[in-house]
């Protein structure tokens, strides 16, 4: 809870995994995926109540192993490869049982992600008013070092706005790193988006950001764990 305000913890974790077959419990330096999530989430100081969506009974035994409520089956039609990320977020909000102010959509691929980016987005999110909040980085690459190639293997810009040959001369960007999405529960219901105009951003350093999609990122992240790298920007 957070000035009276009830926030609800979500984890969406299906079965289906194309990348990272059974991903969401697959071992990582001795747990499986999920539970880093679990226990990042237990440890925050604002979430009131934390569950799981998921279709895949598997995931739900482990959750359930791990500390995580599960009071509801996701239907199967919301575990599809196609299905919108908001989706199994709206349908938990109809199927939990009762009213929240704030939700907070939490991913198992983000292992790294600390109880202190979850309570800082909430914070954020609170104190600015705003209607959502994501979690972001700055990219490995910037944009504006990037081309597209016409049909004669020619280079164009992706980005308008001049040239640079320095990286300290690069504007600042950042991207979406998946690890926490809140919003106000009415004003997802209402729009059924996270990312708008009015969103905004919390920002996590990169040792922190690593998303799990294939086995490399796994193996990555097994290292980072092993030998984490200094949290700066």
């Amino acid at each position: 809870m957070i000035d009276g305000k009830r926030v609800l913890g979500l984890i969406s974790a299906r079965g289906g995994s194309k990348g990272l077959p059974r991903k969401n419990i697959t071992n990582l330096a001795g747990k499986p995926l999920i539970a880093w999530t679990i226990e990042a989430a237990k440890r925050s100081r604002y979430l009131d109540r934390l569950v799981l969506s998921s279709e895949d009974s598997e995931i739900i035994a482990v959750a359930r192993q791990w500390g995580c409520e599960v009071p509801f089956i996701r239907p199967a039609e919301l575990a599809r490869d196609d299905t919108p990320g908001v989706e199994p977020v709206l349908h938990a909000l109809g199927a939990v049982g009762e009213e929240f102010d704030y939700v907070v959509l939490l991913q198992p691929t983000s292992p790294l992600r600390a109880p202190e980016d979850i309570d800082g987005s909430i914070e954020l999110c609170h104190s600015r008013l705003a209607p959502t909040c994501v979690t972001v980085t700055e990219p490995d690459k910037s944009p504006y070092w990037m081309y597209t190639l016409d049909g004669g293997q020619r280079l164009t810009p992706l980005l308008s706005g001049g040239t640079y040959d320095r990286r300290q001369d690069l504007p600042p960007v950042y991207a979406l790193n998946g690890a926490v999405y809140v919003a106000d529960c009415r004003w997802l219901q209402e729009n059924r988006v996270f990312v708008t105009q009015a969103t905004v951003a919390h920002r996590m350093p990169k040792a922190r950001s690593l998303d799990i999609d294939t086995e490399l990122d796994l193996r990555v992240c097994e290292l980072l764990m092993q030998a984490p790298l200094p949290e700066t920007p």
